[in-house]
């Protein structure tokens, strides 16, 4: 174990990987990527972006309410992350008579910012290397349940005699599939508040149509405030608090991009898994993203032709389709992707590689050798389940509402049965104003036919085994159903109308129970349950768990056997740096595309009165008039809009600042390119892009179209291309 628990002899590797793949812990880039990173143009030392003693880039990052990312742009505490990241605070202020996702907000004075309970923002103190506390005792041959509780214990240890401030908190994360640890003390501030938002027509310009998509044109940013106690240090909201004063704010280019300048990205990307052997990446090209993609495929043109067909049906269904089509959208250029550049034949000629390091060293091979082979039976025995797990959760979980909802009133017999007549009264009660805001946009129609054509395609894609028993032939024979009829029996007004659910809730605990208990749908819903208990998660979740043992000695192996490479851990949601440079893509034959958007794209997509493409009026005046100010690209005299980079990037970096060469603030992250979004899986820089919106857009949209002039006096505008 200790040739692979001190840092995996990283201190001394060779970088084998291409310039903007990887997702770098801080605190190893003096060691690991400063060489690299100043040879491709980068005037900062690693000390200027992570360091504990001195203000630092890392100390004007921050994780925006544990899914996002942010910045911070003033020494008062302004911080910049995407639209979409404030998009739930945004709509929470917003009503019918004053709707800030329409129209958009601007506080005017610092007393005009709007709290917003829930909300928080972290900061990464310090980041330590706690391995070998972490893996004390621990031999490779333990039992991985035993494995595990000797590393939670040690965890505990470690985390109770860590060193931190009272209001400093302590996280320990696994890296490397737990063969490596880190500890991040941090400090969390719990008064954050909006100060201000473009209207979505700027916001989220293009929505479904040009999600993952280049060129982009959408102004994707918002902008909120923390605030501190009078000592700067975390405080709940109180009016009685103060803008906090940041160790480090970013300074803002006002000199923007040209291809190839170096970019790097900072924040908290989600979940990678780059060490896959070759058969996970076909298990999730085959198997995986294809039976969620034919789910949702099939429901998402159910209620398109719903939304196109009727206004009122487009406002209330948007929400749900957009975020329905984001994940069915970005499967399919994964697994487009994955085939366009060959991933899997290329992670064989490595696996090839590997095998031979192996045979190369007898105890290696010992206690690696069988490794891929284990791999190839585990994903060939798991593929069936797991295609039946994905498609009961894609079917019953995420598309169909009447399961979820019924999902939602099952927990209330749960609350009946264990807690008694009064706590199920209070909580039904509670449950009221839910469904009355979900009926409010709720239309029966449209979830029944998605129903029907949903059930029909489970039925038809799964074999009998690991059907539900009410949907197997011999049932549907005895009973002469079809599936897609199915939906008129399973869709009763007690459970797809307002009224219908009001009385339901309105019943004591027993007669709520015998009711529910007797409608076909909830009978449908507890065979569902069994059939998954029964037949498919014990054999799904055991192979799963031995397949996560094997990977966390797969990447144990991978460092042993190729000591002269340098490895990065997968993304865990912890924070990272990436970086790359600005640079355009070819995506097909003769098709190339520019690293930079302009507005006249914006008024080019133009549509009138279209929820994706329509333009405000003000927009078009400055447009018109060339109106741009000092934000006008100066090569060109347009306005930049986005701008793309080959930095790796993932899920969580929506808000991560683009910095540039000298530690400047050039753009936000909000996007990558269809093409390339395999680069969870498998980067390859041909195609692998990160979309960004470019700050002059940012700074011209506050300053020009909002008329926020206040907001850029707090920011440090630099001009570092014109410093000699």
């Amino acid at each position: 174990m200790k040739r692979f628990l001190t840092t995996f002899i990283i201190i001394f590797a060779i970088t084998f990987v291409h310039a903007g793949e990887g997702m770098w812990i801080p605190l190893l880039l003096k060691m690991l990527n400063e060489s690299e990173m100043q040879e491709m143009g980068m005037k900062m030392s690693a000390e200027d972006i992570y360091s504990v003693n001195q203000g630092s880039l890392k100390d004007a990052i921050v994780h925006f309410g544990g899914f996002c990312t942010g910045e911070v742009i003033s020494e008062s505490g302004l911080v910049l992350t995407n639209h979409h990241c404030g998009y739930g605070s945004i709509q929470r202020h917003s009503t019918v008579e004053n709707n800030l996702l329409r129209d958009g907000y601007w506080a005017a004075t610092q007393a005009d910012e709007l709290p917003n309970p829930g909300l928080f923002v972290q900061f990464i103190v310090r980041i330590e290397d706690v391995s070998k506390q972490v893996l004390a005792g621990v031999t490779h041959d333990m039992d991985p349940r035993e494995r595990q509780s000797l590393v939670d214990r040690n965890m505990r240890e470690v985390s109770n005699n860590t060193t931190r401030e009272s209001y400093q908190d302590v996280r320990i994360r696994p890296f490397f599939k737990g063969n490596q640890y880190f500890l991040f003390v941090t400090e969390t501030y719990h008064d954050v508040r909006l100060v201000g938002t473009p209207p979505e027509s700027i916001g989220k310009f293009g929505a479904d149509t040009d999600n993952w998509e280049w060129p982009r044109h959408t102004g994707d940013f918002s902008l909120f405030r923390i605030y501190a106690g009078p000592d700067n240090k975390p405080a709940e909201y109180s009016p009685d608090n103060v803008p906090f004063k940041p160790r480090h704010a970013l300074p803002i280019s006002l000199d923007g991009v040209d291809a190839g300048d170096f970019s790097l990205v900072f924040g908290f990307p989600g979940r990678t898994d780059q060490y896959l052997p070759a058969s996970g990446v076909e298990y999730i090209a085959n198997v995986v993203d294809p039976a969620r993609i034919g789910v949702r495929d099939r429901a998402l043109k159910v209620m398109d032709r719903y939304m196109r067909a009727d206004e009122s049906v487009r406002l209330a269904y948007a929400p749900r389709f957009a975020s329905i089509a984001n994940g069915w959208k970005k499967w399919i250029g994964e697994k487009q992707g994955l085939e366009r550049t060959h991933a899997v034949a290329k992670i064989r000629e490595f696996e090839s590689a590997f095998t031979a390091r192996l045979a190369k060293s007898p105890a290696l091979n010992d206690r690696y050798g069988r490794l891929l082979t284990n791999f190839d039976a585990a994903y060939a025995r798991v593929a069936p389940y797991a295609k039946a797990r994905i498609m009961y959760s894609e079917t019953f979980g995420r598309n169909i509402d009447l399961f979820r909802t019924i999902a939602r009133l099952d927990r209330l017999i749960g609350t009946y049965d264990n807690n008694g007549a009064e706590a199920f009264r209070l909580a039904a009660d509670r449950q009221k104003d839910y469904f009355n805001a979900f009926f409010a946009d709720y239309h029966a129609g449209i979830d029944r036919e998605i129903c029907g054509v949903l059930l029909e395609h489970l039925v038809a894609s799964l074999e009998q085994e690991f059907l539900p028993q009410m949907l197997q032939q011999d049932a549907l024979n005895k009973r002469g159903w079809q599936p897609a009829n199915m939906p008129g029996l399973l869709f009763t007004p007690m459970l797809t109308t307002a009224e219908g659910m009001q009385k339901l809730l309105d019943l004591d605990g027993e007669a709520f129970k015998a009711t529910l208990t007797a409608s076909p749908a909830y009978q449908l819903y507890t065979d569902v349950q069994a059939r998954a208990q029964e037949a498919i998660n014990p054999v799904y979740d055991q192979t799963m768990d031995q397949i996560e043992a094997w990977q966390r000695e797969y990447m144990a192996a991978l460092m042993e056997a190729f000591p002269e490479r340098t490895f990065w851990p997968d993304a865990n949601s912890t924070l990272r740096v990436t970086y790359g440079y600005i640079e355009g893509y070819q995506p097909r034959d003769a098709i190339t595309y520019e690293h930079v958007s302009f507005l006249d794209g914006v008024i080019e997509k133009y549509v009138p009165g279209d929820y994706e493409f329509d333009v405000h009026p003000k927009l078009i005046e400055l447009y018109n008039r060339k109106d741009f100010g000092k934000y006008a690209d100066k090569a060109t005299g347009k306005m930049p809009v986005c701008i793309l980079g080959s930095n790796h990037t993932s899920g969580g970096n929506s808000g991560s600042p683009a910095i540039d060469a000298h530690g400047n603030l050039v753009g936000i992250n909000f996007d990558r390119v269809w093409e390339g979004t395999m680069s969870d899986i498998y980067y390859d820089r041909s195609i692998c892009r990160n979309i960004m919106v470019d700050i002059r857009y940012v700074l011209f949209v506050i300053d020009k179209f909002a008329g926020a002039r206040h907001l850029i006096e707090e920011m440090d505008l630099v001009h570092p291309k014109q410093k000699g």
